[in-house]
């Protein structure tokens, strides 16, 4: 994993599909004492009309060759290559490719760091 670093926050895992990225931040605007929920968050962006929802992070498994993520919204389940994001109740099932090793395409990185900005 190689993170990007930015002024306002870093990316931790980002993968992504043809609908929509799913994006792990770590925030650098917040203090010290910010709430871990705060520092660290998951964002799913579509691709088709660039809304973003924040995932309620539940909690995590994680091994030497697997990551598990546990949200409200669903379950996240990759490795260094792929992903499988299903959604709460099985409702929807999403293969994802793990871009954690890339660059973040720099208007995804405008846009995140816009919404941050805007929920300030």
């Amino acid at each position: 994993m190689q993170a990007s670093t930015t002024q306002l926050f870093d990316f931790l895992y980002f993968l992504d599909n043809n609908e929509f990225y799913l994006i792990e931040i770590k925030r650098n605007d917040l203090g010290d004492y910010a709430p871990v929920s705060e520092k660290f968050q998951w964002l799913k962006i579509s691709k088709l009309n660039h809304l973003s929802s924040r995932l309620t992070f539940r909690s995590m498994d994680s091994s030497q060759e697997i990551e598990e993520r546990y949200f409200e919204e669903g379950f996240l389940k990759f490795n260094s290559d792929t992903g499988t994001f299903i959604e709460k109740y099985n409702s929807a099932q999403h293969l994802l490719v793990n871009r954690s090793s890339e660059q973040l395409p720099e208007e995804l990185n405008k846009q995140i760091s816009e919404l941050l900005t805007a929920h300030a």
